[in-house]
């Protein structure tokens, strides 16, 4: 009989514990979903937009064209690594040319320069002969849709965007984990929430395993 009033007291303490994790489990689950709520909308909507590109007619491609003259010193260098000051051609076409994406790669031989920006959606790729300084640009616009598939995969979006993409992939992995967390506490749908769950992870392989080549 001395016994009981630990075994009550563990007891009680356990159901304390047990209550804070169910409040815990549902306000997280709750507010991560609102605040996380435009990012799950925009991956649920460009993973559709992504898998069916073809259904959207925004993405055709719009090419322009443009000539001009840099400095044929920065072409010429000695400073500059292989002879060719590449930052300030580069920032000379962004700001001639108003180009928006970042300097994704450049090549330099003896007769020319080449410089490639690349961002979602878009790309500015510029051939700078190296005698004269004469370069030939050409831009690519490729249409709403290609941007946010663009921003979906994290292509060509920089450091930031890909800081965006890690913290969606936490909130989704948060709220799956504390809504799954929050079944276990609803007595009535316990059993057919969980088996809900096994069907869907069930269904997810069987498709895998049979369609999938």
């Amino acid at each position: 009989m001395n016994d009981l009033p630990g075994i009550a007291g563990k007891s009680g303490r356990f159901l304390h514990w047990n209550r804070r994790l169910a409040h815990w489990a549902r306000w997280l689950h709750t507010y991560l979903s609102m605040l996380s709520f435009a990012i799950l909308l925009f991956f649920a909507v460009t993973g559709l937009t992504l898998n069916h590109a073809d259904w959207f007619t925004s993405g055709k491609q719009r090419t322009v064209r443009f000539h001009g003259n840099v400095d044929p010193s920065w072409l010429h260098a000695s400073e500059a690594p292989k002879g060719v000051d590449v930052a300030r051609i580069a920032a000379y076409l962004r700001g001639t040319h108003a180009i928006h994406a970042g300097l994704s790669d450049s090549q330099v031989d003896d007769e020319q320069c080449e410089l490639s920006f690349k961002g979602p959606g878009y790309e500015a790729d510029a051939v700078v002969d190296r005698d004269s300084g004469k370069y030939d640009l050409t831009v690519n616009r490729f249409g709403l849709i290609s941007v946010l598939n663009d921003l979906h995969k994290g292509r060509d979006t920089g450091a930031n965007w890909s800081v965006l993409i890690d913290a969606a992939a936490i909130f989704m992995t948060l709220v799956a984990l504390t809504g799954l967390t929050l079944i276990f506490y609803l007595t009535k749908r316990r059993i057919s929430g969980l088996v809900a769950i096994a069907a869907g992870i069930l269904l997810c392989y069987i498709i895998y395993a049979v369609w999938v080549p």
